[in-house]
């Protein structure tokens, strides 16, 4: 047999591919191509500011997709009008007056952040106006300037793995079962426990989330004096689906001298609280239509003496009760009660430093909120009343400071975006 015929042997045995064409060889198949790894963009989940009552953050912020990652944008537009009973009086830096009403913006802020990747920021800007209970109310352009500035929170974080991060900058606090502004709260109005917590704080912070654990510690300048001289945090465990109990305060670890404090920020630097320590503890119920949050706190300032402001010193135990209940998906009621007492003895403002209403004296507080919502948009009134107990005259309530109770009745609307 020749070679030629050998070959036409060889290939007429090889399998024949339908309709009759001959086999492909490897070398004459095309390259398989690698897989294409899609990028999925705006899809972290955002856990900053916080909600924490009937009024909910927007589902799907806006999201811009850009060289350094996907940035979020969000923000909150309300306004309230007020009316009140027995206002304070000049109280303010700006010797503003408290007043007996206004028509006022709430909050009139935007908020910009990088939400997944290892690094990460959060910069939080406006006007704001906090309205809490048992203290003189100004304008959202005096508290804006006399409180945080018009950026109060901005800091960077390092997201180390699903675990651990750092933080730095100006952050919200670690401390209290009430959130700073209005939409984030189930009522318009903080309450008179929370009066004894700081807000915002300049530091550095650690975090760690894992499971139903979840805790925070920083090193800050407590009631935002600009010295580090705090010590903050919180943990928090999530028994179940429905259940979470916590823990949260600070402490001073070393003095902090007011002759040093920037005027511009007094409003917001208490110097008595400045050198105070703080514990808190809380639970948590939510499920289904409730949404129910007892806790208890108690203070305790340092005595320190010098000659710019002796302090005293003193205690305050205080505890509260808010919840929440959603009759419909556009109507809800929200309510609180509390009760705060201080050390000391009536008239005598020797026996300890003025916390509440006088040396001795207590407090109690009713607010009840009904708040109607449609997706963003939100509408809800209040009434809060507060008595006072054993009051000091000069620290109580009205222009000279002698009256015992207070009454407010409110009304905010606007959306979140």
């Amino acid at each position: 047999m020749t070679i030629k015929t050998k070959l036409l042997a060889a290939v007429a045995a090889l399998p024949v591919l339908s309709g009759g064409a001959l086999p492909v060889l490897a070398a004459d198949m095309p390259a398989a191509k690698a897989p294409v790894i899609v990028e999925e963009h705006c899809k972290a989940a955002i856990s900053t500011p916080t909600f924490g009552g009937l009024i909910k953050a927007n589902p799907n912020p806006a999201c811009i997709v850009t060289g350094i990652g996907d940035i979020y944008v969000g923000g909150a537009i309300t306004g309230f009008a007020y009316s009140q009973t027995n206002a304070f009086g000049i109280l303010s830096p700006s010797a503003e007056q408290d007043r007996y009403g206004r028509v006022d913006f709430t909050n009139l802020q935007g908020w910009v952040q990088k939400a997944d990747g290892p690094l990460q920021f959060y910069v939080h800007a406006g006007l704001y106006s906090i309205p809490a209970l048992g203290l003189p109310l100004y304008s959202s352009f005096e508290q804006t300037e006399s409180l945080f500035g018009p950026i109060p929170v901005a800091f960077g974080k390092w997201q180390i793995n699903d675990e651990w991060s750092i933080q730095a900058g100006r952050m919200f606090t670690n401390i209290g079962s009430e959130l700073l502004f209005s939409y984030q709260n189930l009522n318009i109005s903080r309450g008179l426990v929370f009066n004894q917590e700081n807000f915002i704080n300049h530091g550095v912070q650690v975090n760690y989330a894992s499971g139903p654990v979840a805790a925070s510690v920083a090193v800050v300048d407590g009631f935002y004096s600009g010295e580090l001289n705090w010590v903050t945090g919180f943990a928090t465990y999530k028994l179940d689906d429905s259940n979470t109990i916590g823990i949260n305060g600070g402490t001073h670890f070393s003095d902090f001298d007011a002759s040093t404090r920037s005027p511009r920020f007094q409003f917001a630097t208490i110097n008595s609280l400045q050198n105070s320590s703080i514990i808190s503890v809380n639970y948590t119920y939510a499920n289904g239509p409730w949404i129910i949050t007892p806790y208890f706190q108690y203070t305790t300032v340092d005595r320190k003496d010098n000659y710019f402001s002796p302090i005293i010193g003193g205690e305050t135990w205080g505890g509260a009760l808010l919840a929440g209940y959603s009759f419909t998906d556009n109507f809800a009621l929200a309510g609180r009660v509390e009760y705060i007492a201080q050390s000391g003895t009536r008239f005598d403002t020797l026996s300890a430093t003025s916390l509440l209403y006088g040396p001795g004296s207590s407090a109690f507080s009713f607010t009840i909120t009904p708040t109607f919502t449609w997706d963003r948009y939100f509408v809800r009134g209040e009434f809060a009343t507060v008595q006072a107990y054993d009051v000091t005259p000069g620290f109580g309530f009205g222009r000279d400071g002698t009256k015992r109770s207070q009454e407010r009745y409110l009304v905010e609307t606007g959306f979140t975006f």
